[in-house]
Parts: structure tokens; sequence; C-alpha cells
């Protein structure tokens, strides 16, 4: 069975224990402190395994937890890291955190591997806490708990040219004639539940991926006949084409169908409905070149002058050669930027959330100065320069009461803000 959804648990490891030990050797009364250091828990990580092209393991087992560190132990001697757990995935797999729906990861194209759960830190052997009044520590740190999470793994599959339509209007035909790829083909009056991946190969190009996103109905995009299963794997595609019954053999109005399919499109993501799309006319071998072209009339006083409309039919070849050049040449015309969904949610801010941090005006520098060990941490993983980058800082200013803290201490327009290396401007 194709699986492209499914929810998990997940847990890294918790760190070892740091040890309480003294050294202990004949003749020596009193040894000094020798406990050692508790092992580093392990991370839970997410791989992309290029041989994968469902989330079907997920279905079945739904718990992951990554290995604990080991406890240190006397001579110094500290405890063994525990394993990382690697969790492997198809390309295209988007990660969510499962209460908000924010995305944690996109794994595809250039990002492969994503640590989604740092293990906890190992805890620190007494032998660290001696000092010159306290040479016999007998207490050490504990390891750090791992952290914990449930998250949504979601397919969406990587192609080109996405090939939507309702059910039994051709696409499938189409897909095997076009592409190396061999999905089941019959008068089915239901829709198959599998987007099939086909390699386009056009003499002098490069060519292209193609997939035949299972037919659409009705109520698609309110998720009626698992429209948004279907609809999702659409959204990394730069190119639509949309496919119709021209000849009605279903009893079906390929004008009512165009414009039934785009109002679910855009119902579901105007970004999805913005793209590229041309208008494939299929099963046109029934009809004679009159016929053709009162249909193409048709059709073409239907859709915007600027979408290509091609009259095509799956089943002889007629007219699918020109409209895969078609495809090809609005495919170069693009920007070349793949379809990365960006983070929206940062797990490394579920650790620390009670450290504590200081918001201060430092006379010396006319500066406000706030800092703290979350406060260095969130600045270590937050890429300013992107538009979500910044919008998450100004939420974690918000949020965390930092803003309220600098209007309590007087701040005013045009005053500067410092954290550690980065100043800023305050501007409410």
């Amino acid at each position: 069975m194709f699986a492209d959804i499914a929810t998990i648990y997940i847990r890294s490891g918790n760190g070892g224990d740091g040890h309480v030990g003294f050294h202990r050797e004949k003749f020596i009364a009193a040894g000094g402190p020798n406990g050692g250091d508790g092992g580093r828990g392990g991370d839970i990580i997410f791989e992309v395994d290029e041989g994968l092209n469902t989330l079907n393991e997920y279905r079945y087992k739904r718990k992951y937890k990554a290995q604990n560190g080991e406890p240190g132990g006397n001579n110094n001697c500290a405890g063994k890291d525990g394993e990382d757990l690697i969790l492997k995935v198809p390309e295209g797999t988007v990660i969510r955190e499962a209460e908000s729906g924010k995305i944690i990861a996109d794994l595809s194209h250039d990002n492969k591997r994503y640590v989604i759960l740092k293990g906890g830190r190992g805890g620190k052997g007494n032998q660290h806490y001696a000092t010159p009044t306290m040479q016999v520590p007998k207490y050490a740190q504990p390891g750090q708990e791992g952290k914990e999470l449930n998250v949504i793994l979601e397919l969406k599959v990587i192609a080109d040219v996405g090939l939507v339509g309702f059910p039994n209007v051709g696409k499938s035909s189409f897909l095997s004639r076009v592409s190396n790829a061999k999905p089941k083909i019959a008068n089915y009056h239901f829709t198959t539940l599998n987007p099939n991946l086909g390699v386009v190969n056009l003499p002098d190009t490069d060519g292209f991926v193609i997939a035949d996103i299972p037919g659409l109905i009705e109520g698609a995009s309110e998720g009626i006949g698992l429209g948004h299963e279907f609809l999702k794997h659409v959204e990394r595609c730069k190119v639509i084409i949309h496919m119709v019954d021209g000849a009605s053999t279903e009893g079906r109005d390929p004008v009512d169908d165009i414009q039934k399919i785009n109002e679910e499109l855009s119902r579901y993501s105007e970004t999805l409905a913005a793209k590229p799309q041309i208008i494939a006319v299929n099963k046109m071998d029934l009809f004679s070149d009159e016929e053709r072209e009162i249909v193409l009339s048709l059709i073409r006083d239907a859709v915007p002058e600027e979408v290509p409309v091609y009259l095509i039919s799956a089943a002889t070849g007629f007219g699918v050669r020109e409209l895969l050049y078609k495809a090809y040449q609005m495919l170069k015309s693009l920007k070349e930027e793949p379809i990365v969904f960006e983070q929206e949610y940062f797990p490394e801010t579920m650790s620390g959330a009670d450290e504590p941090f200081t918001v201060e005006y430092d006379v010396d520098s006319s500066m406000y100065v706030v800092e703290g060990p979350r406060i260095e941490r969130m600045l270590g993983y937050t890429n300013l320069d992107s538009e979500k980058g910044f919008e998450f800082f100004q939420n974690f200013l918000k949020s965390n009461g930092i803003l309220k803290q600098l209007e309590d201490l007087g701040i005013r327009d045009g005053d500067t803000v410092r954290m550690y290396g980065l100043q800023f401007d305050y501007y409410k």
C-alpha cells in the first residue's frame, strides 16, 4: 500500500549522570575526586533514502526513541554516548509538529539530513566541582533529559509537471505513453490512490519528471474523497497539465470540469492556483477535424488567453509531442529555484524554556543589553537574513516578555539593543 502520511512519537536519549567517585590507592589516605562525566544521549535524525518512495514503515511502528547515554564511572571514566537513531524517509518528506501543524523540516533537494531532536547532555562528574575550599565534593551533575515530540510525516512528491483532472479522463494512459511509468490502466469509475511518477525523455532536451496526481473530485480542497492527500502532491510541481475528457465519454462537460478543478486548486492554495497551466483536451481520436475545431473553440472561450490549450489523444499519440514540448518550454522559462517549504517550528526552543535571561540598561555603552543562555542559543540557530527567521526572532522577543521588559525600562524608538554579537535599533 502507498502511504504518504504518518504521525509518530519521537524522543531523543537522556544524558548519563555524572559520577561521584574518589581516588583510592594503597598508602594514599584521601585521594581527590575522580568521578567521570555521563555520556551524551542519542539524537533523533531524519535522513533521505533514495530507495524509498512511501512512508509505509511508519504506519505500523509509531514510537521511536534514541539510546540513553551511560553514567560516568570511577577513575575519570566517561560514560558511553547513546547511539543516534536515524529514521529513513523518501525524498520530499515534510516533517511537521503535530499539534501546530508547523513545518520543522523539508527533506528535499539539497536538504537530505536533519537532526530534529538533540540528545540530553551528559552530567559532569564530581571532579569538576573541586575547589580550594571544597576538595571532596560529594555531588555530581545529573544528565539532561531527552526531548520528545509528536510529528507528522507528509510526503509531497517531487516532480516538474503535475498531471491533474477528474477520474477516468485518461491521465494514466497519457503517463504510460509519454514516460517510463507503467500505471494500471482501465475504465475505472473511481480514482486510483497512488501518485505515479515518470521521466519524460524528449529528443534534444534534458527531459523532465511528471507526476500523475490521483483523480480529483468536487470538494477535494475540503478533504472530500482524499482531496488533501492528493492536492499536496501538486504543491512542488512547477507546471500543471490539466486534462479533461473532450469527448465527454462519461457524460462530463469538459468546460465545467476545468472550472471545478481550478476552483478546487484555488480553495486549497492560491499559490497552487497561480501555477502555470496547460489544458490537455484528451480523447480527440474519437472526433473528426471539424468536430475538434468546435471543441477547441469551446475550451478556448472558457479559459484565459494566456493558458495554452492542446487537443490530444493519449490512446493514439495525436498532439502529445507538441504538448510535451510546450510543457518543457514553460519549465525552462521559469526560475530554476527548487520548491522547498521553509521552517516554521524550531524544536531547539523546547529546551531551556525556564532558563533565566537578563534585560538591563548599560549606562557606559548607552545600550539595552539582553543576555542569557537561551538568548544565545536562539541567535545561533536563527537566520535573521530570511523573512521567516526575522519573524521568528520578533515573535521570540514578544512571547518571552523581552519586549515588555525593555518597555518597562523606558526604551524609546531609535534606542539600541545588544544581544551578544547582534545590535539593532528598537522601533515599536
